[in-house]
C-alpha cells in the first residue's frame, strides 16, 4: 500500500496528467476538419469569450478528453474524470453532451436527433443544449482564432486543486 504522503502527491498531480492527456488529442481527427485538441481549445475559447465561469471553461476544454480511450462513451469518461471536482450541473453537462451533440448529426446516420428530449424536464437540459449549441458544435472550424492552452492551464489547475468530493464520502 502506498504511503499517505506518496498518495497525496499522486492526487495533487491529477491536473498534470489531465493536461498531458489533453495534449495527446493532437492529431486525433476522427473525420473532423480539426484535431480533437484544437476542437477542445476552440470550445474553451468560445466559453471563455462568452464569459462562462472558470469551471465551465474547464468543462469545455476537457469535455472530449475521453475520445482516445473511450470513443464509444467519451462523455462518460470525461464526466468521470471531472466529477469529484465540479458542480453537479457541470458533471451532467459533460456526461450528456455527447447525446445532446447527436442532435446535429444523428438524422444523417439513421439515428434519432431528438434523443436528448427524454431529458427535457431535467434541470440541466437547457444548459446542456446551450453548451452544445454555443460552444461544442461550432468548434470544428479550421482557422478559428483559438486561445493557446497556456491561458487555460491555470484554470485546469484551479479546478483540480479543489477538495474532491467522493462517492465514498
Amino acid at each position: 500500500k502506498p504511503s499517505s504522503a506518496a498518495s497525496d502527491v499522486y492526487k495533487r498531480q491529477v491536473a498534470d496528467r489531465v493536461l498531458q492527456h489533453l495534449l495527446e488529442l493532437k492529431d486525433l481527427f476522427g473525420g473532423y476538419q480539426v484535431d480533437r485538441l484544437e476542437h477542445s481549445l476552440q470550445c474553451a475559447t468560445r466559453a471563455h469569450r462568452d464569459g462562462a465561469s472558470e469551471e465551465l471553461v474547464v468543462v469545455a476544454l476537457l469535455h472530449d478528453i475521453g475520445a482516445m480511450l473511450a470513443p464509444q462513451n467519451n462523455s462518460e469518461m470525461a464526466a468521470a474524470v471531472l466529477k469529484p471536482y465540479v458542480s453537479e450541473e457541470s458533471y451532467w453537462i459533460t456526461r450528456y453532451h455527447g447525446l445532446f451533440q447527436s442532435y446535429y448529426y444523428a438524422h444523417h446516420v439513421g439515428g434519432d436527433r431528438n434523443a436528448r428530449d427524454r431529458f427535457r424536464d431535467h434541470p440541466f437540459y437547457e444548459a446542456t443544449v446551450r453548451f452544445c449549441e454555443l460552444w461544442d458544435q461550432p468548434s470544428f472550424e479550421s482557422g478559428y482564432d483559438t486561445m493557446p492552452l497556456e491561458i487555460f492551464e491555470p484554470m485546469v489547475r484551479g479546478v483540480f486543486s479543489r477538495k474532491p468530493v467522493s462517492d465514498l464520502d
